[in-house]
């Protein structure tokens, strides 16, 4: 628990447990759930009051001035309007998968395709790391049914 020391001048300094509602470990204790989801900071709350109803007036300006060449306001502008891609779709062919052996066929497909230069080698590590996930589920399945198989012989 931690403690939190009081010090007062006409008297000796005095160590009092610190009322946090957490854990040791940080998280919350019993019967504190923290805040509900989906709360809100009171800055960002008072922020979000004070531009309500003023959103196309702030937008209309904003525009006006990047139309009249101020470089910053323009960029604001043009990321609002065609914001940057963060994950795109990405097509190829790709072998069907099921068992390990098709994945690791997969997984050369992948590969090249990235040498190829249809896929980037980003996108290529993130299709290998979806064909590896699928590749750990088929294992399991495999190794489950062999399980069961064994169990039932010997009952």
């Amino acid at each position: 628990m931690k403690y939190v020391v009081f010090k007062h001048p006409k008297c000796w300094s005095v160590e009092m447990p610190r009322k946090s509602g957490r854990n040791a470990d940080g998280t919350f204790g019993p019967g504190n759930p923290g805040k509900p989801k989906g709360t809100r900071h009171k800055a960002t709350q008072a922020t979000l009051a004070l531009l309500e109803g003023e959103a196309e007036a702030l937008s209309r300006k904003a525009i006006e001035v990047a139309l009249e060449g101020d470089t910053v306001a323009l960029r604001l502008c043009l990321e609002r309007i065609a914001p940057v891609r963060r994950d795109a779709p990405v097509q190829f062919d790709l072998p069907p998968m099921q068992s390990a052996i098709d994945a690791a066929k997969a997984a050369g497909a992948v590969l090249d395709a990235v040498a190829l230069g249809d896929l980037t080698p980003t996108e290529g590590a993130h299709i290998m790391s979806l064909l590896e996930a699928y590749r750990k589920t088929l294992e399991t399945s495999e190794l489950e049914i062999r399980l069961s198989a064994l169990e039932s012989a010997e009952t």
